[in-house]
């Protein structure tokens, strides 16, 4: 096994984790607060637009899901273009981004935003960043929509 780990932003954590969760390969998800300007934020500091990005841990096996196929998945859940903003949910907590905690996989990552950039007219708006940080966010968001099947997300399953 290859174990791997990226984070990855996408708007709404909730739905993003059920999302990553469901993929073969996917070995574990955390959700959390990353690349902010303070240590250890609150959901409520992150919402009061503390300058978090809602985020995904995402650890894999790269042998049997690879880096570039990941993001493909990711690619597929998100709107690229739009800033601040996914689905309903509007903040820079909901901006999207890839956080590398590899410098590795950076090519990778410039390859495969280049390959998504062909397909639209304006600048993609995804983050491609080193990790600078990322706290856990609070037991009750972790796994929410699992144990809330009604909950709301962006994301159609």
């Amino acid at each position: 096994m290859n174990e791997r780990t990226i984070y990855l932003a996408g708007g709404c954590f909730w739905g993003c984790q059920k999302y990553f969760d469901l993929i073969p390969g996917v070995l574990e998800t955390e959700v959390g607060y990353a690349n902010g300007p303070t240590a250890n934020p609150s959901y409520q500091q992150v919402k009061a637009h503390a300058g978090h990005a809602e985020t995904v841990r995402v650890r894999y096996d790269a042998d049997a899901l690879p880096l570039e196929k990941l993001l493909e998945a990711y690619f597929k859940v998100i709107d690229p273009v739009s800033v601040n903003r996914q689905g309903e949910d509007e903040g820079i907590q909901y901006r999207t981004g890839i956080y590398r905690v590899d410098e590795a996989d950076a090519p990778v990552i410039d390859r495969c935003l280049a390959a998504l950039a062909k397909h639209y007219d304006r600048p993609l708006a995804v983050e491609n960043l080193p990790l600078s940080n990322f706290y856990s966010a609070e037991e009750y968001h972790q796994k929410y929509l699992e144990k809330n099947p009604g909950g709301y997300c962006h994301i159609k399953f």
